[in-house]
């Protein structure tokens, strides 16, 4: 079967591998060269990467325009597979493919329609999330689905955790999905539930609000790790949290305060406190919370708070 495939980041990279597996892939589509690091160097994107090492064609647009779907549509292709692109598949380009498209995405619709759909799952505090292959239509999201999986979510699990192991299952879940398509055997069924939203996370969804319960802290901080990067303050300043532990039976701090008890180090919640294991402040590398307390508490034992 002749494939147009769609993709951007890393987490489409194993579909784009499995599907190259079964299938002649006619066409990559993936997001312009973006410029990275500090020096800003323009970089292909983990896509493009992957289909120049599997020696598949590379079309870099971040918009598909008229131009786009015309060299689409001079490859003749019989399926259309998008795995996080990052754009929209609009008309004349989504009835294109002889037998439309099909999305992977990591959630179980309708449930977390949207760009971040796992990370919204994690601060929404559910236990359970997976993947969808769908047949995209013009509504978010909205399509049928063809095929699904389940997995639960683990209690320090973070969306990047999460994401990594779904790029996998996913992968197969799609390439076994393109194969019932080509044979003629896939069937989907309409998504049926309540519709929730995962729209893209900003720098402000990052921030930790440390006066709520510790598990509502500790769920949003997982959600946001590693993007946009959970965050509060320390001064006026940002302070980075990579990673943290929940506590049972350890006696409350205020919301924000931070004390060294046992080698570890707790900060304050609406609850029970909260273990900071890898922190990093602001202008300065990533550490274990233990260091970097050592050093803000000084020889004068100053109290420290987080806000």
């Amino acid at each position: 079967m002749r494939i147009v495939f769609a993709g951007t980041p890393a987490v489409a990279v194993p579909s784009l591998e499995a599907v190259a597996a079964r299938h002649e892939v006619v066409a990559v589509i993936t997001r312009e060269d973006a410029p990275l690091g500090r020096k800003r160097v323009l970089t292909p994107s983990p896509v493009a990467e992957a289909a120049e090492r599997l020696g598949l064609p590379v079309l870099k647009a971040n918009r598909l325009r008229e131009e786009v779907t015309e060299r689409i549509a001079a490859l003749e292709p019989d399926l259309g597979v998008v795995v996080a692109y990052g754009g929209l598949v609009r008309e004349p380009l989504l009835s294109l493919p002889r037998l439309g498209w099909v999305n992977l995405h990591f959630s179980l619709l309708p449930r977390w329609r949207g760009a971040a759909p796992v990370q919204h799952a994690v601060i929404a505090g559910d236990t359970e999330t997976g993947a969808a292959v769908f047949h995209l239509v013009p509504e978010l999201d909205a399509g049928d689905v063809y095929a699904e999986l389940r997995r639960p979510i683990g209690p320090e699990e973070t969306a990047g955790h999460l994401l990594d192991a779904l790029a996998v299952d996913g992968a197969a879940l799609l390439a076994d999905t393109t194969d019932a398509l080509a044979a003629g055997t896939a069937r989907a069924t309409p998504q049926a539930g309540e519709v929730t939203l995962a729209p893209k996370l900003t720098i402000e969804d990052a921030r930790l609000d440390l006066t709520q319960p510790a598990d509502r802290v500790h769920a949003r901080l997982r959600g946001v790790t590693p993007e946009p990067g959970a965050f509060v303050l320390l001064g006026i300043e940002r302070f980075k949290i990579h990673e943290a532990h929940g506590t049972t039976g350890e006696p409350p701090l205020p919301p924000g305060a931070v004390e060294a008890r046992d080698r570890r180090v707790l900060v304050g919640t609406g609850t029970d406190p909260l273990e900071l294991i890898t922190v990093q402040p602001a202008g300065k590398r990533a550490m274990p919370a233990a260091d970097w307390l050592r050093g803000a508490a000084g020889a004068s034992g100053a109290a420290v708070v987080l806000s």
